[in-house]
Protein backbone atom coordinates (compact mmCIF):
# COMPACT_ATOMS: atom_id res chain seq x y z
CA UNK A 1 0.00 0.00 0.00
CA UNK A 2 1.14 3.26 -0.75
CA UNK A 3 2.00 6.00 1.95
CA UNK A 4 0.80 8.75 -0.84
CA UNK A 5 -2.72 9.40 -0.31
CA UNK A 6 -5.08 8.93 -2.63
CA UNK A 7 -8.58 9.50 -2.21
CA UNK A 8 -10.53 5.79 -2.79
CA UNK A 9 -13.95 5.40 -3.64
CA UNK A 10 -15.70 5.31 -0.61
CA UNK A 11 -16.17 8.65 1.49
CA UNK A 12 -13.36 8.61 4.10
CA UNK A 13 -10.93 6.00 1.80
CA UNK A 14 -7.54 6.43 1.12
CA UNK A 15 -4.62 4.17 0.37
CA UNK A 16 -3.77 2.26 3.44
CA UNK A 17 -0.29 1.08 3.32
CA UNK A 18 3.22 1.56 3.26
CA UNK A 19 5.94 3.14 0.32
CA UNK A 20 9.14 0.95 -0.09
CA UNK A 21 12.12 2.26 -2.05
CA UNK A 22 13.87 -0.47 -5.08
CA UNK A 23 16.30 -1.27 -1.95
CA UNK A 24 13.35 -2.48 0.29
CA UNK A 25 12.03 -4.35 -2.55
CA UNK A 26 14.92 -6.55 -2.79
CA UNK A 27 15.36 -7.26 0.96
CA UNK A 28 15.57 -10.34 2.08
CA UNK A 29 15.20 -12.52 5.36
CA UNK A 30 16.47 -15.92 4.72
CA UNK A 31 14.38 -18.56 6.38
CA UNK A 32 16.71 -21.84 7.48
CA UNK A 33 14.11 -24.77 7.66
CA UNK A 34 15.58 -28.21 6.59
CA UNK A 35 13.82 -29.30 3.10
CA UNK A 36 11.38 -32.23 2.61
CA UNK A 37 13.79 -34.06 1.00
CA UNK A 38 17.33 -35.23 1.31
CA UNK A 39 18.33 -34.49 -2.53
CA UNK A 40 18.84 -30.62 -1.30
CA UNK A 41 20.10 -29.75 1.96
CA UNK A 42 18.53 -26.72 3.23
CA UNK A 43 20.37 -24.12 5.96
CA UNK A 44 18.40 -22.04 8.16
CA UNK A 45 17.91 -10.30 12.39
CA UNK A 46 31.19 12.31 32.79
CA UNK A 47 30.45 14.35 34.51
CA UNK A 48 28.94 14.37 38.16
CA UNK A 49 26.99 17.29 39.29
CA UNK A 50 27.00 19.30 42.30
CA UNK A 51 25.00 21.30 43.84
CA UNK A 52 26.65 24.88 45.61
CA UNK A 53 24.43 25.82 48.16
CA UNK A 54 24.70 29.05 49.18
CA UNK A 55 26.29 30.11 52.57
CA UNK A 56 25.56 33.19 54.61
CA UNK A 57 28.61 35.32 55.32
CA UNK A 58 30.41 35.30 58.33
CA UNK A 59 31.98 37.81 60.53
CA UNK A 60 29.27 40.16 60.89
CA UNK A 61 28.46 39.97 64.66
CA UNK A 62 25.30 41.60 65.56
CA UNK A 63 24.75 42.25 69.10
CA UNK A 64 22.03 40.66 70.62
CA UNK A 65 21.77 41.24 74.07
CA UNK A 66 23.24 37.76 75.53
CA UNK A 67 27.07 37.05 76.76
CA UNK A 68 29.41 36.25 73.83
CA UNK A 69 29.59 32.24 74.90
CA UNK A 70 25.76 32.30 74.18
CA UNK A 71 25.79 34.07 70.93
CA UNK A 72 28.67 32.05 69.35
CA UNK A 73 27.27 28.21 69.98
CA UNK A 74 24.22 29.28 67.34
CA UNK A 75 27.44 30.15 64.88
CA UNK A 76 29.33 27.56 65.47
CA UNK A 77 26.60 24.85 65.22
CA UNK A 78 25.46 26.65 61.99
CA UNK A 79 29.12 26.36 60.37
CA UNK A 80 29.12 22.93 61.18
CA UNK A 81 25.35 22.24 59.31
CA UNK A 82 26.50 24.23 56.13
CA UNK A 83 29.64 21.55 56.15
CA UNK A 84 27.40 18.79 56.71
CA UNK A 85 25.45 19.71 53.97
CA UNK A 86 28.12 20.85 51.39
CA UNK A 87 29.66 17.07 52.05
CA UNK A 88 26.22 15.40 51.53
CA UNK A 89 25.51 17.03 48.19
CA UNK A 90 29.29 16.26 47.24
CA UNK A 91 28.06 12.52 48.31
CA UNK A 92 25.10 12.93 46.34
CA UNK A 93 27.49 14.04 42.86
CA UNK A 94 30.00 11.46 43.22
CA UNK A 95 26.79 8.55 43.68
CA UNK A 96 25.00 9.90 41.27
CA UNK A 97 28.32 9.38 38.85
CA UNK A 98 29.01 6.07 39.74
CA UNK A 99 25.00 4.93 40.50
CA UNK A 100 23.64 6.46 37.62
CA UNK A 101 25.89 7.63 34.88
CA UNK A 102 25.90 4.40 33.45
CA UNK A 103 21.74 3.99 33.06
CA UNK A 104 21.84 7.59 31.91
CA UNK A 105 24.50 7.40 29.39
CA UNK A 106 22.05 4.62 27.96
CA UNK A 107 18.87 6.20 28.16
CA UNK A 108 20.84 9.81 26.24
CA UNK A 109 21.97 7.26 23.16
CA UNK A 110 18.16 6.17 23.09
CA UNK A 111 17.18 9.84 22.86
CA UNK A 112 20.05 11.01 20.61
CA UNK A 113 21.54 8.09 19.21
CA UNK A 114 25.60 8.30 18.06
CA UNK A 115 25.83 9.45 14.10
CA UNK A 116 27.64 6.11 13.11
CA UNK A 117 26.40 3.11 15.60
CA UNK A 118 28.46 -0.11 15.45
CA UNK A 119 28.38 -3.48 16.92
CA UNK A 120 31.85 -4.52 18.68
CA UNK A 121 33.42 -8.14 17.64
CA UNK A 122 33.23 -10.49 14.81
CA UNK A 123 29.50 -11.04 15.60
CA UNK A 124 26.96 -14.19 16.94
CA UNK A 125 25.09 -17.02 14.98
CA UNK A 126 24.80 -17.28 11.52
CA UNK A 127 22.85 -16.32 8.66
CA UNK A 128 23.07 -16.64 4.66
CA UNK A 129 23.56 -13.69 3.17
CA UNK A 130 22.81 -13.22 -0.53
CA UNK A 131 24.60 -10.44 -2.83
CA UNK A 132 22.22 -10.34 -6.09
CA UNK A 133 23.70 -9.10 -9.73
CA UNK A 134 23.52 -5.80 -9.57
CA UNK A 135 23.63 -4.60 -6.21
CA UNK A 136 25.86 -1.78 -5.37
CA UNK A 137 27.89 -0.59 -2.21
CA UNK A 138 24.75 1.16 -1.15
CA UNK A 139 22.66 -1.51 -2.02
CA UNK A 140 24.61 -4.46 -0.03
CA UNK A 141 24.47 -1.90 3.04
CA UNK A 142 20.83 -1.58 3.62
CA UNK A 143 20.72 -5.39 3.33
CA UNK A 144 23.54 -6.13 5.88
CA UNK A 145 21.57 -3.88 8.54
CA UNK A 146 18.19 -4.94 7.55
CA UNK A 147 19.37 -8.67 8.65
CA UNK A 148 20.80 -7.19 11.83
CA UNK A 149 24.31 -8.09 10.51
CA UNK A 150 25.62 -4.55 11.43
CA UNK A 151 24.41 -1.69 13.52
CA UNK A 152 23.82 0.81 11.01
CA UNK A 153 24.74 2.13 7.45
CA UNK A 154 27.23 4.72 7.90
CA UNK A 155 30.10 3.35 10.16
CA UNK A 156 29.86 0.09 7.38
CA UNK A 157 29.67 2.51 4.40
CA UNK A 158 32.23 5.17 5.48
CA UNK A 159 34.65 1.94 6.12
CA UNK A 160 33.65 0.45 2.34
CA UNK A 161 34.57 3.83 0.99
CA UNK A 162 38.01 4.31 2.82
CA UNK A 163 39.16 0.49 1.73
CA UNK A 164 41.87 0.69 -0.90
CA UNK A 165 41.99 -1.44 -3.10
CA UNK A 166 38.10 -0.76 -3.70
CA UNK A 167 36.46 -3.78 -2.03
CA UNK A 168 34.84 -6.21 -5.58
CA UNK A 169 31.52 -7.89 -4.69
CA UNK A 170 30.59 -10.44 -7.37
CA UNK A 171 26.42 -12.01 -6.82
CA UNK A 172 26.97 -15.11 -4.38
CA UNK A 173 25.50 -16.47 -0.93
CA UNK A 174 27.93 -15.93 2.02
CA UNK A 175 27.65 -17.15 5.22
CA UNK A 176 27.86 -14.10 7.85
CA UNK A 177 27.52 -13.56 11.52
CA UNK A 178 24.64 -11.04 13.74
CA UNK A 179 25.99 -7.78 14.96
CA UNK A 180 29.24 -7.82 13.45
CA UNK A 181 31.21 -4.53 13.65
CA UNK A 182 31.53 -2.88 10.64
CA UNK A 183 35.19 -3.91 10.20
CA UNK A 184 34.17 -7.75 10.98
CA UNK A 185 32.08 -7.81 8.18
CA UNK A 186 33.93 -6.44 5.48
CA UNK A 187 36.83 -9.10 6.18
CA UNK A 188 34.33 -11.65 6.22
CA UNK A 189 32.12 -10.59 3.27
CA UNK A 190 36.11 -10.93 1.05
CA UNK A 191 37.09 -14.03 2.91
CA UNK A 192 36.41 -17.03 0.09
CA UNK A 193 36.16 -19.56 2.90
CA UNK A 194 32.91 -17.87 3.67
CA UNK A 195 31.48 -18.29 0.32
CA UNK A 196 28.55 -21.09 -0.27
CA UNK A 197 29.03 -22.91 -3.60
CA UNK A 198 25.99 -24.54 -5.59
CA UNK A 199 24.12 -22.77 -2.76
CA UNK A 200 21.01 -20.10 -3.91
CA UNK A 201 18.66 -18.38 -1.27
CA UNK A 202 14.81 -17.90 -2.13
CA UNK A 203 14.58 -14.95 0.07
CA UNK A 204 10.96 -14.07 1.43
CA UNK A 205 8.78 -12.20 -0.70
CA UNK A 206 10.72 -13.10 -4.00
CA UNK A 207 8.59 -13.53 -6.99
CA UNK A 208 8.69 -17.12 -8.83
CA UNK A 209 10.84 -15.72 -12.04
CA UNK A 210 13.27 -14.02 -9.54
CA UNK A 211 13.60 -17.15 -7.70
CA UNK A 212 14.01 -19.44 -10.84
CA UNK A 213 16.73 -17.26 -11.73
CA UNK A 214 18.49 -17.72 -8.57
CA UNK A 215 18.10 -21.73 -8.60
CA UNK A 216 19.77 -21.56 -12.54
CA UNK A 217 22.77 -19.30 -11.66
CA UNK A 218 23.62 -21.86 -8.41
CA UNK A 219 22.83 -24.80 -9.77
CA UNK A 220 23.92 -24.44 -13.39
CA UNK A 221 20.70 -26.04 -14.64
CA UNK A 222 19.53 -23.56 -17.41
CA UNK A 223 16.90 -21.12 -16.60
CA UNK A 224 14.56 -22.23 -20.12
CA UNK A 225 14.57 -25.91 -18.82
CA UNK A 226 13.47 -24.43 -14.80
CA UNK A 227 11.05 -23.03 -16.49
CA UNK A 228 9.64 -25.62 -18.40
CA UNK A 229 9.17 -27.87 -15.97
CA UNK A 230 6.67 -25.15 -13.67
CA UNK A 231 5.32 -24.68 -16.21
CA UNK A 232 2.72 -27.61 -15.31
CA UNK A 233 2.16 -26.21 -11.67
CA UNK A 234 -1.32 -29.05 -10.83
CA UNK A 235 1.25 -31.57 -11.91
CA UNK A 236 3.64 -30.42 -8.45
CA UNK A 237 -0.15 -30.54 -6.31
CA UNK A 238 -0.92 -27.41 -5.84
CA UNK A 239 -4.51 -26.25 -6.03
CA UNK A 240 -6.85 -26.32 -8.99
CA UNK A 241 -6.60 -22.27 -8.75
CA UNK A 242 -3.49 -22.01 -9.74
CA UNK A 243 -1.96 -20.77 -13.06
CA UNK A 244 1.85 -20.86 -11.93
CA UNK A 245 4.12 -21.97 -9.19
CA UNK A 246 4.24 -18.03 -7.77
CA UNK A 247 3.59 -18.85 -3.91
CA UNK A 248 4.66 -22.14 -3.66
CA UNK A 249 8.21 -21.96 -4.09
CA UNK A 250 9.21 -22.03 -0.30
CA UNK A 251 11.59 -19.07 0.46
CA UNK A 252 14.96 -20.79 1.89
CA UNK A 253 18.88 -21.65 1.46
CA UNK A 254 19.32 -24.40 -0.74
CA UNK A 255 22.43 -26.73 -1.64
CA UNK A 256 21.92 -28.16 -4.69
CA UNK A 257 22.84 -31.60 -5.36
CA UNK A 258 25.27 -32.88 -8.53
CA UNK A 259 23.32 -33.79 -11.62
CA UNK A 260 20.01 -32.79 -10.16
CA UNK A 261 17.09 -32.51 -12.50
CA UNK A 262 14.96 -29.30 -13.24
CA UNK A 263 11.81 -31.10 -12.28
CA UNK A 264 13.53 -32.80 -8.92
CA UNK A 265 14.67 -29.28 -8.26
CA UNK A 266 11.10 -27.47 -8.49
CA UNK A 267 9.78 -30.22 -6.72
CA UNK A 268 12.21 -29.70 -3.85
CA UNK A 269 10.72 -26.41 -3.44
CA UNK A 270 7.15 -26.90 -3.64
CA UNK A 271 7.10 -30.23 -1.14
CA UNK A 272 8.77 -27.35 1.22
CA UNK A 273 6.09 -25.47 0.86
CA UNK A 274 3.50 -27.92 1.44
CA UNK A 275 5.39 -28.97 4.66
CA UNK A 276 5.24 -25.37 6.01
CA UNK A 277 1.44 -25.37 5.39
CA UNK A 278 1.15 -28.54 6.77
CA UNK A 279 3.27 -27.53 10.24
CA UNK A 280 0.96 -24.27 10.01
CA UNK A 281 -1.99 -26.10 10.50
CA UNK A 282 -3.48 -25.67 7.06
CA UNK A 283 -6.12 -27.85 5.37
CA UNK A 284 -5.48 -28.56 2.19
CA UNK A 285 -8.88 -27.18 0.99
CA UNK A 286 -7.24 -23.25 2.55
CA UNK A 287 -3.72 -23.51 0.74
CA UNK A 288 -5.09 -21.29 -2.19
CA UNK A 289 -6.08 -18.57 0.41
CA UNK A 290 -3.76 -19.27 2.93
CA UNK A 291 -1.03 -18.58 0.34
CA UNK A 292 -2.44 -15.66 -1.60
CA UNK A 293 -3.19 -13.66 1.56
CA UNK A 294 -0.09 -14.99 2.77
CA UNK A 295 2.19 -13.60 -0.28
CA UNK A 296 0.26 -10.13 0.34
CA UNK A 297 1.27 -9.85 4.54
CA UNK A 298 4.99 -10.73 3.05
CA UNK A 299 5.71 -7.86 0.78
CA UNK A 300 3.64 -5.70 2.99
CA UNK A 301 4.71 -5.90 6.03
CA UNK A 302 8.05 -4.51 7.72
CA UNK A 303 8.98 -5.89 11.52
CA UNK A 304 8.13 -9.35 12.48
CA UNK A 305 5.83 -8.09 15.02
CA UNK A 306 3.75 -6.38 12.85
CA UNK A 307 2.92 -8.88 10.47
CA UNK A 308 -0.27 -10.02 12.08
CA UNK A 309 -1.61 -6.47 12.16
CA UNK A 310 -0.62 -6.25 8.18
CA UNK A 311 -3.00 -9.23 8.10
CA UNK A 312 -5.52 -7.82 10.42
CA UNK A 313 -5.83 -4.80 7.77
CA UNK A 314 -6.39 -7.00 4.79
CA UNK A 315 -9.12 -8.95 6.53
CA UNK A 316 -10.56 -5.87 8.04
CA UNK A 317 -10.98 -4.76 4.40
CA UNK A 318 -12.26 -7.64 3.04
CA UNK A 319 -15.11 -7.33 5.85
CA UNK A 320 -18.00 -5.31 3.73
CA UNK A 321 -19.38 -4.14 7.58
CA UNK A 322 -15.97 -2.08 8.01
CA UNK A 323 -14.79 -1.58 4.08
CA UNK A 324 -17.59 -1.63 2.40
CA UNK A 325 -15.93 -1.33 -0.85
CA UNK A 326 -14.23 -4.73 -0.80
CA UNK A 327 -10.54 -2.44 -2.11
CA UNK A 328 -7.25 -3.52 -0.50
CA UNK A 329 -5.53 -0.39 -2.26
CA UNK A 330 -2.06 -2.68 -2.22
CA UNK A 331 0.58 -1.01 -4.29
CA UNK A 332 2.39 -4.49 -3.69
CA UNK A 333 -0.32 -6.34 -6.16
CA UNK A 334 -0.47 -3.28 -8.86
CA UNK A 335 3.53 -3.67 -8.96
CA UNK A 336 3.14 -7.42 -9.21
CA UNK A 337 0.43 -7.20 -12.56
CA UNK A 338 2.98 -5.05 -14.00
CA UNK A 339 6.08 -7.43 -13.45
CA UNK A 340 7.65 -4.94 -11.90
CA UNK A 341 8.33 -6.96 -8.88
CA UNK A 342 11.59 -5.05 -7.36
CA UNK A 343 9.19 -2.49 -6.44
CA UNK A 344 5.82 -2.00 -3.88
CA UNK A 345 5.67 1.56 -5.49
CA UNK A 346 3.17 2.54 -8.22
CA UNK A 347 2.14 5.82 -10.42
CA UNK A 348 -1.00 7.21 -10.77
CA UNK A 349 -1.39 5.90 -13.79
CA UNK A 350 -0.96 2.56 -12.69
CA UNK A 351 -3.28 2.65 -9.74
CA UNK A 352 -6.27 3.68 -12.10
CA UNK A 353 -5.56 0.96 -14.75
CA UNK A 354 -8.35 -1.59 -14.89
CA UNK A 355 -7.12 -3.64 -17.10
CA UNK A 356 -4.54 -5.08 -14.66
CA UNK A 357 -6.39 -7.94 -12.68
CA UNK A 358 -3.89 -7.51 -10.08
CA UNK A 359 -5.12 -3.53 -9.21
CA UNK A 360 -6.39 -4.06 -6.15
CA UNK A 361 -7.47 -0.03 -6.55
CA UNK A 362 -9.81 -1.39 -8.99
CA UNK A 363 -11.13 -5.10 -8.61
CA UNK A 364 -12.04 -5.84 -4.84
CA UNK A 365 -10.79 -8.57 -3.09
CA UNK A 366 -8.27 -10.76 -2.89
CA UNK A 367 -5.72 -10.87 -6.34
CA UNK A 368 -6.29 -13.48 -8.86
CA UNK A 369 -3.02 -15.23 -7.31
CA UNK A 370 0.02 -15.01 -5.01
CA UNK A 371 2.27 -12.39 -5.93
CA UNK A 372 5.14 -13.80 -3.77
CA UNK A 373 6.83 -16.51 -2.26
CA UNK A 374 5.61 -16.26 1.63
CA UNK A 375 7.48 -17.97 4.66
CA UNK A 376 6.20 -19.54 7.77
CA UNK A 377 5.65 -15.61 9.78
CA UNK A 378 3.50 -14.42 6.78
CA UNK A 379 1.52 -17.47 6.47
CA UNK A 380 1.35 -17.94 10.17
CA UNK A 381 0.13 -14.49 10.50
CA UNK A 382 -2.77 -15.29 7.65
CA UNK A 383 -4.23 -17.65 10.27
CA UNK A 384 -4.25 -16.20 13.38
CA UNK A 385 -4.21 -12.28 12.68
CA UNK A 386 -3.92 -10.02 15.19
CA UNK A 387 -7.41 -8.49 16.83
CA UNK A 388 -7.70 -5.16 15.85
CA UNK A 389 -9.72 -2.20 13.88
CA UNK A 390 -7.25 -0.86 12.21
CA UNK A 391 -8.05 -0.28 8.26
CA UNK A 392 -4.60 1.84 7.50
CA UNK A 393 -0.80 1.62 8.02
CA UNK A 394 2.07 3.39 6.89
CA UNK A 395 6.05 2.24 7.58
CA UNK A 396 6.97 5.81 8.39
CA UNK A 397 10.70 5.19 9.34
CA UNK A 398 12.25 2.76 6.54
CA UNK A 399 15.53 2.47 8.43
CA UNK A 400 13.85 0.95 11.43
CA UNK A 401 10.49 -0.55 10.06
CA UNK A 402 8.62 1.38 12.41
CA UNK A 403 4.70 1.18 11.34
CA UNK A 404 1.37 2.86 12.44
CA UNK A 405 -1.37 1.50 12.46
CA UNK A 406 -4.55 3.56 11.88
CA UNK A 407 -8.31 3.33 12.13
CA UNK A 408 -9.34 6.73 10.45
CA UNK A 409 -8.40 8.34 7.17
CA UNK A 410 -7.34 11.35 10.00
CA UNK A 411 -5.01 9.56 11.72
CA UNK A 412 -3.38 7.89 8.89
CA UNK A 413 -3.15 11.25 6.84
CA UNK A 414 -0.83 12.10 10.31
CA UNK A 415 1.17 9.11 9.81
CA UNK A 416 1.78 10.08 6.20
CA UNK A 417 2.82 13.49 6.93
CA UNK A 418 5.36 11.72 9.91
CA UNK A 419 6.86 9.33 7.24
CA UNK A 420 7.22 12.67 4.66
CA UNK A 421 8.90 14.60 7.65
CA UNK A 422 11.47 11.52 7.82
CA UNK A 423 11.82 11.50 4.07
CA UNK A 424 12.98 15.54 4.10
CA UNK A 425 15.81 14.20 6.79
CA UNK A 426 16.70 10.69 5.20
CA UNK A 427 16.91 11.52 1.37
CA UNK A 428 18.90 8.31 0.92
CA UNK A 429 15.96 6.16 0.80
CA UNK A 430 13.79 7.70 -1.56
Amino acid sequence: MNNERDQADQPGASDSGRALTRREAREMRSSHTPPATSAVAVSEGDRSVVTALPVAPVGARQWTGTSNRKSRAPRRQAGWGCLVAVILVAAMGVGSYYFLNEPVTKVWNRIFPPPNPDYVGSGEGTVDFVIYSGDDGSDITHNLVKQGVIKGYDAFYNLLLATKPAPQFVPSVIRLKLKMSASAAIVALLDPKNRLENTFVIPEGMAMKDALQAAATASHIPLTELEAAAASPQSFGVPAEAKTLEGFLFPATYTVSPGMAARELIKTLVDRTFLALDQAGVSADQRWRTIVLASLIQREAGLAADYPKVARVFLNRLDPKLWPTGLLQSDATIAYGTRHTDRVTTTDAERTDASNPYNTYVHAGLPPGPISNPGDLAIGSALRPADGPWLFFVTWNLQSGETIFSTTLAEHDAAVAKWQAWMQTNPSYG
